[in-house]
C-alpha cells in the first residue's frame, strides 16, 4: 500500500470476492452513515455481502477507519462529501476495524484510515492515509474508468438515472436452496455451513464454477480465522522450509491481495524442500490456484513457474 493515490495502471484485482456476494440486483443502501440518497454506508463483517453483492452494479469504495483514531475519522467527511457529490455513480461503505475483525483481517489492516475499491468483488487497493479532497477525488475518477472498463456502470438505487436504459430494474434470478443457504452461512460468519451447502450444489452440479470458487474462498477464510498476521509472518520468516508456517502466510496473502507474492512463496518453498514437505507446499499452491481462479493471468504465470521449479 502507499500513502499516495494509485494511477489507473495500478488497479490490478485482488482476489477474487464476488462469490460472497449474492448475483447483483437493485437494492436501496441502508446503514448509519445516511448519506445523501443512500450512497454511504457503514458496513460489518455480517453485511460486507452486501456491499460485495452491490460491487457487481456499482463500483464501490470501501474505507477502513477506527473509532479510536480520529484522524482516520476526519477522512470519512473527506470521502462522504466527495462520493455523494457523483449521485449515486459510486457507494462509499465504511467499516470499522474495531468492530469488523474479519474485514481488518483479511484485508491486513495495519494502518487506516485505508480505501480500497471493489468492483464486481474485487478489492483493488487505493491508498492509506489521509488524502486531500483533490487527490480523493482523483482516485474516484480513476476507479470509475476502471469500473466501466470492466462494464460496472450501474447507479446505487434511487439514484437519478442519466437515461431511462439506466434507470429500468435488473432482473433478478433465483438462486437454488443451496446458493442461498451458503450465502445466508456466510453473512452469519458460519463457514462450515456455508461449505457444507456449496458441497451439496458441487455434488449435484460439479462444473458450477461459483460455487467452486465461493467454497474455496471460504475454506481459506475459515483456515486463517484468529490468527494473528504479524505473528504469522515473524514465524515464517524464522523458518523458510517449514511448509505449515509458509503456507499459513501465503494463504493470509491470498485474502490481502498479495497474490504474486504467496505463489512466489510456496513455490519458493517447493524448490527448497523435498518429499511429503515438498508434495504438500505442491498441494496448498495449487488449492490457492483454484481459490483464485484457473484463468487469472497471475495464476498462469504461477504454473509455468511451478513446473520449472519441479523438474
Amino acid at each position: 500500500m502507499t500513502n499516495q493515490p494509485l494511477n489507473p495502471s495500478a488497479l490490478r484485482g485482488a482476489v477474487d470476492l464476488s462469490s460472497l456476494a449474492k448475483p447483483a440486483r437493485p437494492t436501496t443502501p441502508s446503514g448509519g452513515a445516511g448519506g445523501q440518497g443512500g450512497f454511504v454506508i457503514d458496513v460489518d463483517d455480517r453485511t460486507f455481502a452486501d456491499a460485495a453483492q452491490q460491487s457487481m452494479q456499482v463500483p464501490v469504495l470501501l474505507a477502513l477507519w477506527s473509532s479510536s483514531r480520529e484522524d482516520s475519522k476526519k477522512h470519512l467527511d473527506t470521502l462522504t462529501k466527495v462520493v455523494e457529490s457523483y449521485d449515486g455513480r459510486i457507494l462509499l461503505a465504511r467499516a470499522d476495524i474495531n468492530e469488523a475483525l474479519q474485514i481488518r483481517q483479511a484485508l491486513q489492516v495495519q494502518q487506516v484510515p485505508m480505501v480500497l475499491a471493489i468492483i464486481q468483488g474485487q478489492p483493488l487497493p487505493l491508498y492509506v492515509g489521509d488524502q486531500p479532497e483533490a487527490a480523493v477525488r482523483d482516485v474516484v475518477e480513476q476507479v470509475l474508468q476502471a469500473a466501466q472498463q470492466a462494464g460496472v456502470t450501474g447507479r446505487v438505487a434511487g439514484a437519478p438515472a442519466d437515461t431511462d436504459e439506466e434507470a429500468g430494474d435488473t432482473a433478478e434470478q433465483p438462486l437454488s436452496a443451496d446458493h442461498q443457504a451458503a450465502f445466508d452461512a456466510i453473512e452469519q460468519g458460519d463457514y462450515a455451513a456455508a461449505i457444507a451447502a456449496y458441497d451439496r450444489v458441487l455434488a449435484a452440479d460439479p462444473d458450477d464454477e461459483e460455487a467452486r470458487l465461493g467454497r474455496g474462498q471460504i475454506v481459506l477464510l475459515q483456515r486463517t480465522e484468529g490468527v494473528d498476521l504479524n505473528q504469522a509472518r515473524a514465524d515464517a520468516a524464522a523458518a523458510p522450509t517449514d511448509v505449515v508456517k509458509q503456507t499459513l502466510v501465503a494463504d493470509l496473502d491470498v485474502l490481502g491481495g498479495h497474490v504474486e507474492d504467496a505463489f512466489a512463496r510456496l513455490i519458493e518453498v517447493v524448490k527448497a524442500t523435498s518429499g511429503e514437505e515438498r508434495n504438500a507446499a505442491r498441494e496448498h499452491l495449487i488449492g490457492l490456484f483454484e481459490v483464485v481462479g484457473a484463468s487469472d493471468p497471475r495464476v498462469k504465470k504461477a504454473r509455468t513457474a511451478l513446473m520449472s521449479a519441479l523438474y
